[in-house]
């Protein structure tokens, strides 16, 4: 299986969060769902789980240093 990554670097917040996660899919989605819950405060839900889903990016994407960032989607 593809590794994959989620990138908070990628969206704006207000603690200019820098974590990256890379790991097999369902590792990365657990990962970032814990951290989105604890960190950003955001509520831990299946809707969650399958937005952060959407956004993982191919592991290879990985590129160290500062990330343009992009606007959540609607």
């Amino acid at each position: 299986m593809a590794r994959r990554m989620a990138d908070c670097r990628r969206w704006p917040s207000e603690s200019s969060c820098s974590l990256v996660i890379i790991g097999e899919e369902d590792e990365v989605v657990r990962a970032a769902a814990e951290h989105a819950a604890s960190v950003h405060g955001h509520e831990d839900t299946p809707q969650l789980r399958e937005q952060i889903r959407d956004f993982l990016e191919p592991a290879e994407a990985y590129v160290p240093g500062p990330r343009a960032q992009e606007p959540l989607p609607g």
